[in-house]
């Protein structure tokens, strides 16, 4: 079982950091670089802790955008370690951070999915949009869910 904390970034990097450095540059191939960007501070992060309080898993959840008559919070940088993948880790700092989203006003989230983990969303009751495209040298899909 895991724990989820809703947290700023100040008080998430140490701690996330790691977890996204470890499936993006590592697993995945993104410079490190651009793995840390200028979002990660006005963004709201999600921390998937174990039971021993060690982080297995995070997300963040962008300032909501005005999309005429809409305000959509995007969610991205969702990253769960290797060991823990298939074991709802993923699903419960999703779930997170679509209710901060709800909770402060968003009527729709959005993300860029990579494409091996759009079941993943589409089991989350997310529709894609648009055509596939590159991001980060990975092949990637919009997606869209009405909160």
């Amino acid at each position: 079982m895991v724990r989820i904390e809703l947290m700023g970034w100040e008080e998430a990097r140490t701690q996330a950091a790691p977890v996204r450095f470890k499936v993006f540059v590592e697993e995945q191939g993104v410079p490190r670089e651009i793995e840390l960007d200028d979002m990660d501070e006005p963004s709201l992060h999600a921390l998937a802790y174990d039971g021993f309080g060690t982080v297995v898993g995070t997300g963040r959840l962008l300032p909501a955008r005005r999309e005429g008559e809409q305000a959509v919070g995007y969610i991205g940088r969702m990253a769960v370690l290797e060991r823990w993948r298939g074991q709802g880790v993923g699903g419960a700092i999703l779930r997170a951070l679509i209710e901060a989203a709800r909770a402060r006003g968003d009527t729709q989230v959005a993300l860029s999915a990579q494409t091996h983990a759009l079941a993943f969303y589409l089991a989350h009751g997310f529709s894609a949009e648009g055509a596939q495209y590159l991001e980060a040298g990975i092949p990637h899909q919009a997606m869209r869910l009405g909160i």
